[in-house]
């Protein structure tokens, strides 16, 4: 990895985080519910997208260097997983067992799920 990938991915990090933050308040404020729905829709959406620039990356139609600054960075800073486990593990010490299964598994499922078609969309291109 050279010096300015390793800058550019950085930025994009920091970019990915910012877009996040404003997606994320954007949803609270259109989704009155207690239950982290935010959260829930950027990991789903940033895992469907990056199962659709590996497959991108897989195909050749998108350089190594590219899928590094966008994958890692962008999408790195963009997605929460570690922020999913902190809401789940509230919803528990709530008492809120359905919310948190659907927070913890259901939400852990549905990326899976998003990546392996936004792969599969990615190598039928």
């Amino acid at each position: 990895m050279t010096p300015l990938i390793f800058i550019t991915l950085s930025i994009a990090g920091g970019v990915g985080a910012v877009v996040r933050f404003v997606l994320d308040g954007f949803i609270r404020a259109h989704m009155k519910t207690k239950f982290a729905w935010a959260t829930t829709i950027i990991n789903v959406s940033g895992s469907l997208v990056l199962g659709f620039l590996t497959g991108l990356t897989v195909e050749h139609l998108v350089s190594t260097d590219a899928s590094y600054v966008i994958g890692t960075g962008f999408l790195g800073g963009y997605t929460t997983f570690s922020t999913a486990s902190y809401e789940t593990v509230q919803l528990i010490k709530e008492r809120r067992y359905g919310d948190s299964f659907i927070s913890g598994v259901v939400m852990l499922v549905l990326a899976l799920a998003a990546a392996g078609i936004g792969l599969w969309i990615g190598t039928s291109i």
